[in-house]
């Protein structure tokens, strides 16, 4: 059963995480500051949503390079899901072209900070790390024939490199639930 985001409320502040990435070493959010704007996404390996637009977001991530500084996070309970395991999620960065770090959060603790419901779950900051949007990449989903452009995630990225906010009216992320580890499930 799909699961939409939470739809944190506009404004919210970037919560601190330090985490170990897949391809070595630790990625904090310290590490991205100083970029206009800031993605953090919630990503599974398995999850039907997140394979239908997994290139799609390497190709977003190629073409803001140099302007959104991109971040991957998998918090899924890799014991119940083995397929969201380190390296499966490396696999999936190199299948999909992802050219950021994909974090680990085996404790959960960073995708509960997030309000994370969802892969994918997106959460896009500006340069002050204010969230500006949160919602879904387009309208592609795995049972429909809408094109992968990342149209809602780009038209949001350019307002806010722009110096400007995207538009409130935000349409949530849909996709799998986060596999939560028995009592981490968020209240």
């Amino acid at each position: 059963m799909p699961v939409t985001s939470f739809m944190v409320p506009l404004g919210t502040q970037a919560p601190a995480f330090e985490l170990p990435a897949v391809g070595g070493g630790r990625v904090s959010l310290d590490d991205l500051k100083g970029s206009p704007a800031t993605l953090v996404i919630f990503l599974s390996n398995h999850c039907p949503y997140v394979r239908r637009i997994e290139h799609g977001i390497g190709a977003f991530a190629a073409d803001y390079r140099d302007r959104v500084a991109v971040v991957a996070i998998g918090s899924n309970d890799v014991v119940n899901y083995p397929d969201d395991d380190a390296p499966h999620l490396a696999e999936q960065a190199q299948r999909a072209g992802f050219g950021f770090p994909y974090l680990l959060d085996e404790t959960q603790e960073v995708a509960a900070a997030y309000r994370a419901a969802c892969t994918p779950d997106f959460f896009l900051y500006d340069g002050e790390l204010r969230l500006a949007y949160r919602g879904e990449f387009d309208d592609a989903r795995p049972r429909n024939d809408a094109p992968v452009t990342g149209a809602a995630l780009r038209a949001a990225a350019d307002a806010v490199l722009a110096g400007g906010r995207p538009s409130g009216a935000q349409q949530p992320s849909l996709g799998c639930g986060i596999k939560w580890k028995p009592g981490n499930e968020p209240s």
